[in-house]
């Protein structure tokens, strides 16, 4: 069995989304002749992988900040700044705490706040490639210090490298720096492909984008996907209510749950629905915005916030709902890129509500596997909802209709074929 390199800041158990696509190659590569070694940062709890892990020390770029205010050091610090903000009661997103620290982020956190990881993870990765044979490598970001860590460890070994962008580097629609350090970070993002032999990202727009901004690389396609052994998770009991269900962060002015607000509202009121028979359940950080949209049309009782919870009971609710929310952007820029939380809710074998913008590649996956429905207007909504309501009524659940063998095209198990197909590529 061939031998790949994974180097990742994020990996379970460390919480966040970036971590599941580095997992489930970890997990399913050797399947496909890939024996997977990770090289990540110290991880703040054992991992379950079965696989080798080199965990490193890293320097926290945003310590002395996170000591000076008075912060957990272990804790996002703009996840902090936000809740201090809120405490402060600051509303502004251009008040005088966010004019001293962009600035000061922006020249601090260059080229990422995971900064202070890579020469730690040089010197692990050094150690390890002298000691051991391996046949590929990837790297994979966010943060983009994977990459430059990769791009060390290339020059030294000349190792076949592929780089994996789950987001885009400078070309990031959400790019959050000023001008000035985009160009000059656009330098240092040539500067470090230049010895890639082949990108991959997650979506068609993106890899269009990154073509033409490295010309003459393979760049290759392959979307993030649900873990299979999820998705075969024992049965749970549906709740009895009619429950919809969110789970993940919110972002206010990107996600939009008015239309299912207005439509809950009218059918409500036109008792078509019966209140007692409604929950809307949120799990992820709280939102303030969220409840007083809600009690803005009336649905103090339906609407309720649980707060972060751990993974394993995030799938379980999901799971145990008569229905999932997802709340599309509403940029249209964003058409052609999935959410991640799309393929987590396949997993969970429940009809998916879409709620937002305009047609879309997660409107064309729900509709080729039949796992859920799309509203971008109150109206649209409505009339979903009305008819999932009458079929909870009738037969007592909502039925799930999703079809087995188009969804499993979205499987952990399919991406990481597709990657050891690309790393077959890169090492003949």
């Amino acid at each position: 069995m061939k031998r790949v390199l994974i180097v990742t800041y994020y990996f379970p158990p460390r919480p966040a989304v970036g971590s599941l696509r580095p997992a489930g190659l970890a997990k399913y590569l050797p399947e496909f002749g890939w024996e997977a070694v990770i090289l990540t940062a110290k991880l703040p709890n054992k991992t379950a992988t079965e696989c080798k892990v080199i965990e490193t020390r890293y320097d926290d770029t945003f310590g002395f900040a996170k000591r000076y205010l008075g912060l957990d050091s272990e804790q996002n610090l703009m996840a902090q700044i936000a809740q201090l903000k809120k405490k402060l009661r600051i509303r502004s997103e251009k008040s005088v705490l966010d004019l001293l620290l962009t600035p000061w982020g922006e020249i601090t956190a260059y080229p990422d706040p995971q900064k202070g990881w890579r020469s730690y993870a040089v010197e692990a990765g050094n150690e390890f490639l002298q000691q051991v044979n391996v046949d590929a490598m990837i790297s994979t970001s966010s943060p983009v210090t994977s990459h430059i860590v990769a791009r060390e460890l290339k020059d030294k070994f000349g190792i076949p490298w592929v780089a994996d962008f789950r987001d885009l580097w400078t070309q990031n629609l959400y790019y959050p720096y000023s001008p000035i350090r985009r160009v000059i970070e656009k330098r240092l993002e040539l500067k470090t492909m230049y010895k890639a032999d082949a990108l991959v990202t997650v979506s068609e727009p993106a890899a269009q984008k990154l073509g033409a901004l490295h010309r003459g690389k393979p760049v290759h396609m392959i979307t993030n996907g649900f873990d299979p052994e999820e998705a075969s998770s024992p049965d749970v009991d549906l709740t009895d209510e009619f429950t919809i269900t969110y789970t993940g962060n919110l972002y206010p002015g990107k996600q939009d749950p008015e239309p299912l607000f207005i439509a809950l509202r009218d059918l409500l009121a036109q008792r078509v629905m019966d209140a007692r028979d409604v929950l809307v359940q949120f799990y992820g950080a709280e939102a303030g915005w969220i409840d007083k949209r809600a009690e803005r049309h009336g649905l103090r009782d339906v609407v309720k916030q649980f707060g972060i919870v751990p993974r394993r009971l995030a799938l379980e609710k999901q799971r145990e709902s008569q229905v999932l929310l997802l709340l599309k952007w509403n940029d249209p820029r964003e058409r052609g890129y999935y959410s991640a939380k799309i393929f987590e809710y396949l997993a969970a074998k429940r009809p998916i509500l879409a709620i937002g913008g305009v047609d879309d590649v997660a409107s064309e996956l729900l509709d080729k596997t039949r796992a859920g429905f799309c509203g971008s207007t109150a109206e649209e909504v409505k009339g979903i909802l009305e008819e999932l309501y009458r079929e909870y009524k009738t037969a007592g659940e909502v039925g799930y209709k999703g079809d087995a063998t188009e969804i499993n095209r979205y499987s952990q198990r399919e991406m990481a074929q597709r990657f050891a197909e690309v790393l077959d590529s890169v090492s003949r």
